[in-house]
């Protein structure tokens, strides 16, 4: 078993672990360890823990010391210098006329190095703005280029919830999101109601993913063919979070429809593969082992196909048809200078 603790050097920030050696750390408390960046002031967001030696990624750097007195005060100089900088890069960005927006600035603990953080549509050439920096502060310039994910991160705002963001309160990590999750979560695909504030798709959309998950798994799909207490029915919709089905029984003239709990129904499996679900676009194999390998056969085959055939873009449709309308061309001046030539020679018999 290996000891470790959990260091953060921003606030919402990612967690990195060190090894405690042989000081005596609490959450709370703050240290001073050596990362790529130098030596760096972070806080102690997880106390000291064992974890097994295989899920730690070697080498495990120690802590160098507890932060001292003075470690606190040249932090909190640098917080201060941190403000100072952003107002004279804004100013240098105006004079150079240059499209980037600037967030955040970070000093280094020993302050041999300032890193900027800004946001653009595209590249931006700061050379020279990089120049008129390092002029004024002497030292070490490095501008990096963020999302705007990683804008609303820093800045920070509050979302349609009411709340403040989580990727500024609690989330170390961006978490993948597709629109897949919306459809499955039955929410509206509207784009104004499920992206936040950076315009991307919102991080809460990942909370309760695996429960719909699970709820689908347990669950008909609408159109499937299922066995009720009242008899056979076909399934017209779904309520996931209710764990209701609601089935349609006998036939257009005269149909009729109820709600059942999903625990109180039998589901023909045959049916639940072949049944329709509108925006679900995932490949069901069928039970037959035999079936699914000459299934997955024929996918091999057309994968290896669509690897041999060559990739036909714009260019080359455009050149074909100049081909093409070039070997019109000479056809058609072939022709009449074979007609020309036929009459000629019929004048001159």
């Amino acid at each position: 078993m290996t000891k470790i603790i959990g260091v953060r050097f921003r606030p919402a920030g990612k967690m990195y672990y060190f090894d405690p050696l042989d000081f005596n750390i609490i959450e709370g408390d703050s240290v001073m360890v050596e990362t790529s960046r130098g030596i760096e002031y972070g806080e102690v967001v997880k106390g000291v823990m064992e974890v097994s030696d295989s899920s730690v990624v070697k080498p495990l750097k120690g802590v160098l010391r507890m932060a001292t007195e003075e470690d606190i005060k040249k932090h909190e100089e640098n917080k201060e210098k941190e403000k100072e900088a952003y107002d004279i890069c804004i100013e240098k960005i105006h004079k150079h006329g240059l499209e980037m927006k600037l967030i955040e600035v970070e000093y280094a603990f020993d302050r041999n190095k300032i890193l900027f953080y800004f946001t653009a549509d595209g590249r931006v050439d700061f050379r020279e703005l990089v120049k008129d920096l390092a002029a004024v502060f002497r030292t070490r310039i490095e501008l990096r280029q963020i999302g705007v994910r990683d804008e609303s991160k820093t800045k920070g705002s509050i979302g349609i919830c009411g709340r403040n963001l989580c990727c500024s309160q609690f989330l170390d990590e961006f978490m993948p999101v597709s629109i897949k999750m919306a459809k499955e979560q039955g929410l509206s695909l509207n784009p104004t109601k499920i992206s936040g504030t950076c315009g991307r798709l919102m991080c809460c959309l990942k909370y309760e993913q695996d429960l719909y998950e699970e709820l689908i798994e347990a669950s008909p799909k609408a159109g499937a063919k299922v066995m009720t207490p009242d008899g056979p029915g076909t399934v017209v919709s779904v309520a996931l979070l209710k764990g209701r089905v609601r089935v349609r029984f006998g036939s257009d003239d005269d149909m009729t429809q109820k709600d059942y709990d999903v625990s109180d129904i039998n589901t023909d499996r045959s049916e639940q593969q072949s049944a329709v679900v509108e925006g679900d676009e995932s490949d069901e194999l069928a039970e037959d082992p035999a079936q699914n390998e000459l299934q997955q056969k024929d996918n091999e085959k057309n994968l290896e196909g669509e690897k041999r055939r060559p990739r036909r873009g714009r260019n080359y449709v455009k050149k074909q048809r100049f081909l093409d309308r070039t070997k019109s061309a000479d056809h058609i001046q072939n022709t009449k200078n074979y007609k020309s030539r036929s009459a000629n020679g019929d004048k001159t018999n």
